[in-house]
C-alpha cells in the first residue's frame, strides 16, 4: 500500500514537470516567432530608409543640376 502512494506520488510530480515543459516550450516558440517578426519589420523599415535617402539624394543632384 506504501508503495502505491509513492507511485502515485511520483506519477503527479512527472506529470507537473511536463506541463511545466510543454508551457515553457510554447513560451520558447512564441518569442522565437516575435522575435522574426521583429527582424522583418526591422528589414522593411531599413529598406523604406534606404528609398527615402535615394530619393532625397536624386532631389538634391537636380537640384544641383538646374543652378
Amino acid at each position: 500500500m506504501k508503495t502505491v502512494f509513492i507511485l502515485l506520488a511520483i506519477l503527479s510530480l512527472t506529470a507537473c514537470g511536463v506541463e511545466t515543459v510543454g508551457t515553457a516550450a510554447t513560451a520558447a516558440s512564441l518569442k522565437k516567432q516575435e522575435m522574426e517578426q521583429g527582424q522583418k519589420n526591422m528589414q522593411q523599415f531599413q529598406q523604406k530608409l534606404d528609398q527615402a535617402n535615394q530619393q532625397t539624394q536624386q532631389r538634391a543632384e537636380q537640384a544641383g543640376a538646374e543652378k
